[in-house]
């Protein structure tokens, strides 16, 4: 009881107060830089000047982002990015479900069904998450080449599995070290094989791994620009791509606002991912960060 009414004083009440002033007061300053992006994205061309930048629309409209969906670049000029926004998924969707399901693949067999070299092959596997993604560009344009896909929406996949695949496996690795190794042999003892048990056992229990890699992943791959830079074409370049061009292909006056506009369709799904999945990647990421 004492304890609750010291919560009940107003010195408590005042401290708790400036706290949450303090933490509104980060969030503002972090946020700024999307507002101002949002605010200049729909003002006429007219409004903007170098005094404007967190002034509102007087005249407010739509047409920067019309204007930044565009349609496919010709040539060497890109009229906006609306075509590439969905090359973006066709690139993304495969990576990820793939390198997900690779990855906890992998974690189950490091973790329930260890073989001799097991934790070297771990070891080399986490290797791979700091090497440097500049070091591998030739080695890999020439693979691509050897299997017929350079330049194709394919070889962009497979590039980003094969680098996704050593997060995947280190997500779900630490995670099923905390899944009793008896419910495994149990099942074993039943007669189940590798498989069966990965579908019903540790499947069942995996969402919130699951989610920590999807949501790792998709936004790894979505605002990828080195990789889809060098192993696309015009018609298979990502987003981020289209958006650098669309930038840096600009002629007499510069069009901050479609620029904007660009930008936030650029960066629209990776902030819908994190605003309806954000607590449940911080709950993923915790289950998995004390195990192993």
């Amino acid at each position: 009881m004492a304890n609750v009414i010291r919560r009940q004083t107003p010195a408590a009440r005042l401290g708790r107060g400036l706290l949450y002033g303090v933490l509104i007061l980060a969030a503002l300053f972090y946020i700024l830089p999307l507002v101002v992006m949002l605010m200049t994205s729909v003002k006429p061309l007219s409004e903007i000047s170098p005094g404007s930048l967190l002034s509102f629309p007087q005249n407010p409209t739509l047409a920067p982002w019309t204007k930044a969906w565009g349609e496919a670049c010709t040539g060497m000029r890109c009229d906006g990015v609306g075509g590439y926004f969905w090359n973006s998924f066709a690139i993304v969707i495969p990576a990820v479900l793939i390198s997900t399901t690779i990855g906890a693949l992998n974690g189950y067999a490091l973790t329930k069904w260890r073989f001799k070299g097991s934790e070297l092959v771990f070891a080399l596997m986490l290797f791979g998450c700091f090497i440097p993604f500049q070091v591998v560009l030739l080695p890999m344009a020439q693979t691509l080449g050897w299997l017929g896909i350079s330049s194709s929406r394919a070889g962009l996949i497979l590039v980003h599995v094969v680098f996704g695949i050593a997060f995947t496996t280190l997500f779900f690795r630490n995670f099923y070290v905390g899944i009793p190794n008896e419910l495994v042999s149990a099942a074993k003892l039943d007669g189940a094989g590798f498989f069966r048990i990965f579908w019903r056992i540790l499947l069942p229990v995996s969402a919130p791994i699951i989610v920590v890699s999807v949501i790792w992943q998709f936004t790894q791959i979505w605002n990828d620009f080195l990789f889809g830079v060098a192993f696309s074409a015009h018609n298979t370049q990502p987003v981020t791509v289209a958006l650098n061009n669309l930038v840096n292909t600009s002629t007499g006056v510069r069009e901050y606002n479609v620029d904007m506009a660009a930008a936030m369709i650029a960066a629209l799904p990776t902030l819908v991912v994190y605003v309806l999945a954000g607590k449940y990647f911080v709950r993923g990421l915790t289950a998995g960060s004390v195990k192993g």
